[in-house]
């Protein structure tokens, strides 16, 4: 009998996003093929030493390399820059690719909220530089709106990104792979009403919004938009997989942001993607636990 191989699975910790990492590790546990996995449970929060505020900022990463423990995802470079958006932001603009109009706001700097409705526009949408799930964001529709929401934000962060907001459809590209990459099909995002944008409460509850996959643009919209996909993941030096959040607007696709470990609860869009693409939940998980060996030798 061919032994099982041992997984480290890690969901909870002590972020923002706790309650959708625990809900992601607990479908994963229950698709994960026992027969071929012992699968051991880890609670960053309670049954591992304090080594980073969230898990997918490198630095978790950064500890398994130096114990030389394959992990799953992106490494330290891909996790640290996609994290951080302001980071992101630039490294897409060096990559040529289209992003929105931005500034950044410091805590403890002055901001002027005239000038920045003034070089930006209106709305705007403001963001903490390091989270996910959409936590801290608010969109500003009037400049009296940008003052308490630059505060609000910056609760959550020491920088802010403040970024031209897009109107348009919310469509996002899933990618697998390491060298050799491929696009899944674009979901089409659409928030229900009461709900400005894919919030956090949209993304987790069950129908608090529609995903339509394939998205409903046509066949030369949904290539650029899986091509974009793959180039942010590459500018972004993202391994095993990602996802990449995109704005159409007419025939323009503006980047915002990519994901590096993306949701994998009853909800969540990589797994959609992946389903429509034939490719099951159970057999994802073996895919990227075969991605996170990739180029490593025979697993011990």
């Amino acid at each position: 009998m061919k032994k099982k191989l041992t997984i480290a699975l890690l969901s909870g910790g002590s972020s923002s996003e706790r309650e959708v990492s625990l809900s992601s590790g607990q479908q994963v546990f229950e698709a994960l093929d026992k027969s071929r996995y012992e699968v051991r449970r880890y609670d960053p929060r309670n049954d591992l030493g304090r080594h980073g505020a969230n898990g997918e900022d490198g630095t978790v990463q950064g500890l398994l390399d130096l114990l030389n423990i394959p992990y799953q995802g992106s490494g330290v470079l891909g996790s640290a820059a996609a994290m951080n958006k302001i980071a992101a932001k630039r490294l897409y603009a060096q990559a040529g690719l289209p992003i929105p109009a931005y500034a950044v706001v410091r805590r403890g700097e002055a901001a002027d909220p005239a000038r920045l409705c003034a070089r930006l526009g209106l709305p705007l949408v403001v963001k903490p530089a390091v989270g996910g799930s959409s936590v801290g964001i608010r969109i500003v529709r009037k400049p009296e709106e940008l003052p308490p929401a630059l505060a609000f934000a910056l609760d959550h962060d020491g920088e802010v990104l403040v970024e031209a907001y897009i109107e348009g459809i919310e469509i996002t590209g899933s990618v697998l792979g390491n060298e050799r990459l491929e696009a899944l099909p674009v979901i089409e995002i659409i928030p229900a009403p009461g709900h400005e944008f894919f919030d956090y409460h949209a993304k987790y509850t069950p129908g608090a919004c529609d995903e339509i996959c394939p998205a409903r643009i046509d066949a030369e919209l949904t290539a650029k938009a899986q091509a974009l996909s793959l180039a942010a993941h590459r500018a972004l030096f993202c391994r095993g997989y990602s996802r990449t959040d995109m704005i159409l607007k007419g025939r323009e696709i503006f980047i915002l942001e990519t994901n590096t470990i993306p949701g994998m609860t009853a909800t969540s869009l990589l797994p959609r993607a992946a389903q429509a693409a034939g490719i099951g939940f159970g057999r994802l998980l073996d895919r990227l636990i075969a991605l996170s060996l990739e180029g490593r030798g025979a697993p011990g």
